[in-house]
């Protein structure tokens, strides 16, 4: 493959070249993803044999897959747990942390009545606010929890990171209504 080679055994930091944090500075992991992404796009390789063609999709794959996770603050989190020996498994483990859902279910409530609402648009406003205020708490509780770096603090960083997924996916949900409710 003239030379190019992704070791897909680095993880992700390694490979953008980047600290092991959860903070990254997205310009230069978009600087690192198009350096790497020209190396290994497998339109350079089509002149090349089967074989190298293949390899140069799974570069290229594996990259992406890098910059998704490393942009993406949930799915960062994530993956610093994964690397510390603490994966989160998000389809079995619930938040027990009662005031959460409870919280929880007042806003699930609060977006099935947007619709209803007075001045829906205002609603809507108010809602994806605090919903983005919370992301953002949990992202900052994350980094603060990761900083430390402990036992104890890995664990708790897991529980954040099941409240982050809870508002992330609740943010999408809210982004989705806006469209509906523009689109009437």
């Amino acid at each position: 493959m003239s030379g190019i080679v992704v070791d897909l055994t680095k993880n992700f930091f390694e490979l953008f070249q980047l600290p092991v944090e959860f903070q990254v500075n997205q310009a230069l992991l978009s600087e690192r993803y198009r350096e790497l992404q020209k190396s290994v796009h497998p339109d350079r390789f089509a002149g090349e044999g089967e074989r190298q063609q293949r390899i140069a999709v799974q570069y290229a794959a594996y990259v992406n897959e890098g910059l998704e996770t490393l942009k993406s603050p949930l799915k960062r989190a994530l993956y610093l747990l994964e690397l510390a020996g603490h994966p989160v498994d998000l389809e079995n483990n619930t938040v027990m942390d009662t005031v959460f859902l409870m919280e929880q279910m007042e806003l699930r409530e609060a977006v099935s009545e947007v619709r209803e609402h007075q001045d829906p648009e205002a609603e809507l406003d108010r809602l994806m606010a605090q919903v983005d205020q919370s992301v953002t708490d949990y992202q900052n509780d994350f980094a603060f929890l990761w900083q430390k770096g402990d036992e104890a603090s890995l664990k708790q960083a897991s529980a954040v990171v099941q409240k982050m997924q809870f508002m992330v996916k609740l943010s999408n949900e809210l982004e989705q209504l806006e469209s509906e409710l523009l689109d009437d």
